[in-house]
């Protein structure tokens, strides 16, 4: 492991911060950046209140490369400071160091799930925070409240050299990407891979492999991806969430995710094997 390149997480600050630290700073879920050309900057300075701003609420991540971390959560109304600006994630990824990027994802959650567990949701006292862990105490009634991940599965179905793609009627126009799903209670994730592919289009699938995990802070899930193969069925959509959906090939793909995605990781995989097997047709038919 490269020590340079390490977050350690911790909910202990320094009893002392004399080094410059980044300060991941929120107004609802727009990050404060430093603006560039064509990059942004996360503000890395000894103490927060040099951009002339008061937090509302100020939470310690942890240490990047022995650097401390803090996210911070700023009022409503909030003006940034000159040449700075407030932006969602969506905008700042690719202008930020993906290691930044990673560190605003998990800060953003953290002040998003402070500032919505304030109150016990069993007596209605007010929360307090706990020392040792990243939770939350209720002082009357003892309920615990840790930050909120929703589990949800997304998985590439593949059919020869075709692969499954569907529009939900939440997205942009033309855009099509892979089938998702959140994770119901009693269930296994393969069972959730297998239980979504049916109910969104109508398909029986088999062959389910995991491929990757990706924190997605939109607002804070976990999406575990897997590949799949097509086993029977014919495509019959769900009308309520998916608008269309189709089987394509490399040469015929529609508007499709950004790469921030692992929708579109999942993709590139599929594309990327099959340019390897068409070269590897090639080679065995020369």
């Amino acid at each position: 492991m490269d020590k340079n390149k390490t977050f350690i997480s911790s909910i202990v600050p320094p009893t002392e911060q004399l080094d410059p630290a980044w300060w991941f700073a929120f107004q609802g879920d727009e990050l404060l950046v430093r603006v560039k050309t064509s990059s942004a900057s996360i503000p890395c300075l000894v103490d927060f209140e040099e951009l002339g701003l008061t937090a509302t609420r100020q939470h310690y991540l942890g240490q990047l490369s022995g650097r401390h971390c803090y996210a911070v959560e700023l009022p409503e109304g909030t003006a940034p400071p000159a040449g700075m600006s407030f932006q969602g994630l969506r905008q700042v990824y690719g202008c930020v160091d993906d290691r930044l990027f990673c560190l605003a994802g998990r800060a953003v959650q953290i002040v998003d799930w402070d500032r919505t567990t304030q109150y016990c949701s069993r007596c209605g006292n007010r929360m307090g925070t706990k020392l040792t862990e990243r939770a939350k105490e209720c002082p009357q009634c003892g309920l615990l409240n840790f930050p909120r991940l929703s589990p949800a599965i997304i998985v590439l179905v593949e059919r020869g050299h075709q692969l499954l793609l569907a529009r939900p009627h939440h997205f942009p126009p033309g855009r099509y990407s892979v089938i998702a799903g959140f994770v119901e209670p009693g269930e296994t994730l393969e069972e959730t891979v297998v239980r979504e592919v049916r109910e969104e289009v109508g398909l029986a699938i088999k062959g389910i492999n995991y491929f990757a995990s990706q924190p997605w802070p939109f607002p804070h899930s976990l999406m575990i991806g897997f590949t799949a193969t097509y086993a029977a069925g014919e495509i019959s959509l769900d009308d309520t969430e998916i608008e269309d959906a189709g089987w394509f090939t490399a040469a015929n793909l529609p508007a499709l995710p950004g790469k921030i995605s692992i929708a579109r990781k999942l993709i590139d995989w599929f594309l990327a094997k099959q340019g390897n097997s068409t070269e590897a047709d090639r080679k065995k038919a020369g």
